[in-house]
């Protein structure tokens, strides 16, 4: 809906000289006012036709869990779908087996992903990529965007558990989350070993796998014991059920 379109002076130049008219008021600032409510949003998972002509493929069609499992196909029921978004139900005092990551079907090597995400109150989570299922966990195979409430989370955190970093890794000393609770957009960039860490539009973290460094930071680190940590150049996308209510939607991949 356009509201006030045209100052007086404006309506009587109209009614005078035509369409003319309304093209010279337009410079008038106060004469048109554009309601943002009336801009329609794209629905949430969905793809424009941009997106479409760019080779973006979903993840998550927001009704189903088409295209996803449970990690090494454990029983798990953790997950489901929830107003539009794949849910993970989160508990304090379920530590039975039936709860497991989940990853995509598909193996992604090159890529661009989108996804949006939000936790609850001291929720812990993250996303993993090139994951192979030769370990118990999907973290120890892949490298893992962490997602986690940095301010109420009840335990003290080092700068390589926070939100955007490569979990163990890489920090993200910059990244800025929204408050707990509304929604944060990730994007990570995979590209012949050059990875980036996205939030909310602005790049946190960059890094290359491989590398005399990067191999350094694995045999001196949290996965020094862990051979099948991040040395596969192909793999599956994984969501991490870490005992915490999170929501996951607008998935979406493009391969590079």
């Amino acid at each position: 809906m356009i509201r006030n379109m045209l100052t007086a002076s404006g309506l009587a130049a109209v009614l005078a000289c035509g369409s003319a008219a309304i093209e010279a008021n337009t410079n008038d600032s106060t004469a048109i006012e554009v309601n943002a409510d009336s801009v329609d949003q794209q629905k949430d998972n969905t793809l424009s036709a941009k997106e479409k002509k760019e080779g973006w493929k979903l993840l998550f069609d927001g009704t189903s869990m088409t295209g996803w499992r449970s990690y090494q196909n454990k029983p798990s029921n953790a997950w489901s779908v929830k107003d539009g978004a794949l849910y993970c139900k989160g508990s304090s005092t379920d530590k039975s087996d039936l709860r497991a990551d989940i990853l995509t079907t598909d193996q992604y090597e090159n890529f661009e992903l989108s996804i949006d995400w939000k936790l609850a109150p001291e929720g812990n989570s993250g996303l993993m990529y090139l994951v192979t299922e030769e370990e118990q966990a999907a973290y120890q195979t892949g490298p893992e965007y962490q997602m986690i409430d940095d301010i109420g989370f009840p335990q003290k955190l080092e700068d390589w558990q926070k939100t955007g970093a490569n979990y163990a890794m890489n920090p993200a000393p910059e990244a800025k989350t929204n408050p707990i609770g509304q929604w944060n957009n990730t994007k990570i960039v995979v590209n012949k070993g050059k990875v980036e860490h996205w939030l909310n539009g602005k790049k946190v973290v960059e890094y290359e796998m491989w590398t005399d460094e990067w191999k350094k930071n694995k045999a001196t680190g949290k996965w020094k014991d862990t051979p099948n940590y991040g040395k596969n150049k192909k793999g599956h996308i994984a969501l991490q059920d870490h005992g915490s209510e999170a929501w996951f939607k607008n998935v979406k991949i493009k391969a590079l």
